[in-house]
């Protein structure tokens, strides 16, 4: 009877998907333990690894996790702290140095994945108007996805990351604005008093967290810098409170949480301590589960639905590539960067995942955008997110080379 009771109450806690929080998260965290180690054993970025496993163990896979509130909580959090950490190490000196540089990659990463993603929706695949222009809208969009990969090779100090970060936040916030003007358009809202109240809330959250936050933040960080943990919950407080006043504002949180990592960027670099925490928790929790969660959103098996679902996903993965290689290109063009650095450019700038999703989502609930669509965007941010990853860690690789080459050649010397 007793060991009837035991395989009972292991049967319930083994019924899939999981639901027992305790194993979820220990399943997690084997994921983030196992995936760096496996993928390194083939030379293969983590971040793929990441991915992969979310396919695998997500419901279009083996089904073992579903994607509850628990799951969705921790992949915004890992969103939003791959947008405050880009932010954060953002060299500001150089970034106001080289902004003209930022805005116009932004400037490309914006124009020509749109002007490449509106002929293929409306001529090619023969959607409607709106909904190619929404539809193209998300092929602007991108990730930085492959950003952790860049802090563990040291090189977020380098022009090109400095650009690509700049030309993210600009191109992501034009076509977040974007999506409600598109959605106004479509339920024919798009008046003075819509373009009144957004310029009115944006100005409002400005001033809230250039002005207001950072003389805050030093004061607090003085105050308390002999605590290990307040310095830490207040960047992380302000992270979500800065994330859910750019909702106010109108437009998606991931803006809000790079513009709290410009707010509080001269601050926390004057304490590596909790510059090492912030990037700690990150790297080790909170983005490998964001990660995670993208790839339990894959399911593969759309491409077996007919030809259709194939013809729009293959069309969108490759338009979104295609647009992302020649803005990077063209940016290396005009301002004489390497190839290494076009290829980095090019990796931190084309991963779909988070705008992408929001724009989809939008457009799904809306009924613009159908199932087609909807399932070749996410084989789309599968394709994408692998393709930034290896184009990153192959030009991170490239970048640090002659660092390395270098540090030997003067120890030789400091021996004789």
């Amino acid at each position: 009877m007793h060991n009837a009771d035991i395989l009972g109450r292991l049967t319930q806690q083994l019924a899939l998907p999981f639901s027992n929080p305790v194993l979820i998260f220990s399943l997690i965290l084997l994921i983030i333990l196992l995936a760096p180690i496996i993928m390194g054993k083939f030379k293969i970025p983590g971040i793929v690894g990441f991915i992969v496993a979310g396919i695998a163990v997500g419901p279009h896979g083996l089904n073992l996790l579903a994607k509850n509130s628990a799951v969705e909580l921790f992949s915004t959090i890992g969103l939003l702290y791959i947008m405050f950490i880009a932010g954060i190490e953002l060299d500001l000196n150089e970034f106001k140095q080289k902004k003209h540089k930022s805005l116009v990659f932004g400037l490309f990463t914006f124009c020509i994945p749109i002007l490449i993603g509106f002929p293929i929706c409306y001529y090619v695949l023969g959607y409607s108007l709106i909904t190619s222009a929404l539809t193209a809208s998300m092929f602007a969009t991108h990730t930085l996805v492959a950003y952790p990969i860049v802090s563990k090779y040291g090189i977020s100090k380098n022009e090109a990351v400095a650009i690509s970060v700049g030309g993210t936040i600009l191109t992501d916030t034009a076509v977040l604005i974007l999506l409600p003007v598109i959605m106004g358009a479509k339920d024919g809202g798009l008046g003075f008093s819509f373009w009144l109240q957004l310029v009115i809330s944006l100005s409002i959250f400005a001033f809230i967290m250039f002005v207001l936050i950072p003389p805050l933040a030093t004061w607090f960080f003085n105050r308390y810098r002999d605590s290990k943990t307040l310095p830490y919950v207040f960047v992380l407080f302000i992270v979500f409170l800065s994330a859910f006043l750019s909702q106010l504002a109108g437009v998606e949180p991931i803006i809000g949480a790079f513009v709290a990592g410009l707010a509080l960027n001269k601050a926390v670099q004057q304490s590596p301590a909790l510059m090492s925490r912030i990037e700690f928790v990150g790297n080790a929790i909170f983005i490998p589960f964001f990660l995670i969660s993208v790839g339990m959103l894959v399911d593969l098996r759309v491409l077996g639905r007919g030809p259709q679902a194939a013809i729009v996903a293959a069309s969108l993965t490759l338009g979104a590539l295609l647009g992302k290689w020649l803005a990077a290109l063209s940016t290396q063009k005009i301002f004489k960067y390497s190839s290494t650095q076009r290829t980095l450019i090019f990796g931190l700038s084309s991963a779909h995942a988070a705008a992408t999703l929001a724009i989809i989502l939008v457009g799904y609930k809306a009924q613009i955008i159908d199932d087609n669509i909807l399932n070749g965007t996410i084989i789309l941010i599968l394709v994408t997110c692998v393709v930034a990853s290896f184009a990153t860690e192959r030009a991170g690789k490239k970048l640090v080379a002659p660092v390395e080459e270098i540090e030997p050649m003067f120890a030789d010397e400091k021996n004789k």
